[in-house]
C-alpha cells in the first residue's frame, strides 16, 4: 500500500486540483469550461477590450487566450469585432448571454468559496488569507525566492 505523502507542498497541491476540480464541475454546469470565468471577469470589468489586454491582465500567453476567446465565441458568450481605429486588432465585446450568465458565475463561486471553507472560524479565515497572501507574493518573486 503505498503512504500518503502529507507534506505541506503536497497537500497544496492536492488541495489546488481538488478545488480547481470542484469549481470545473460548477462552471460545467454553467455551459462554461477552463478559463472563461476569469476572462468574463475580465470584460465585466470593462467590456471591448483587445486581446493582448485580456491576455495581459490574467497574465496568460495570447494563444492561450485566443483558444479559450474562440470557444467562447462558438458559446455565444462573447463576439469578437475589428476596432474602429486599427482594423488589424480585434477588440472582444460581451454579447447578452455573456452579460446575464454574471450573476450566477458570481454565486457559484460564493457556493465554491463556502464550500472550501466551511467549518472555519473568522480567526481560521484570517490567518489562511494572511498565508494565501504570503504564498503568492513569494512564488511572484523572480524565481521563487524568499
Amino acid at each position: 500500500m503505498h503512504k500518503q505523502n502529507n507534506s505541506i507542498d503536497s497537500l497544496f497541491i492536492s488541495v489546488a486540483k481538488l478545488h480547481y476540480s470542484r469549481a470545473q464541475d460548477l462552471f460545467n454546469k454553467l455551459g462554461l469550461h477552463r478559463g472563461q470565468p476569469p476572462i468574463l471577469f475580465v470584460l465585466w470589468e470593462q467590456d471591448g477590450r483587445t486581446q493582448r489586454e485580456i491576455s495581459e491582465r490574467l497574465m496568460s500567453t495570447p494563444a492561450t487566450v485566443t483558444v479559450i476567446l474562440q470557444r467562447m465565441e462558438k458559446s455565444g458568450f462573447i463576439i469578437r469585432k475589428p476596432d474602429r481605429h486599427d482594423l488589424r486588432v480585434s477588440r472582444v465585446y460581451l454579447t447578452d448571454k455573456g452579460k446575464e450568465i454574471r450573476s450566477a458565475v458570481e454565486d457559484t463561486l460564493k457556493d465554491l468559496e463556502a464550500q472550501t471553507f466551511a467549518n472555519f472560524n473568522t480567526e481560521e479565515l484570517a490567518l489562511i488569507r494572511r498565508f494565501f497572501i504570503q504564498i503568492k507574493e513569494n512564488l511572484l518573486k523572480p524565481g521563487g525566492t524568499a
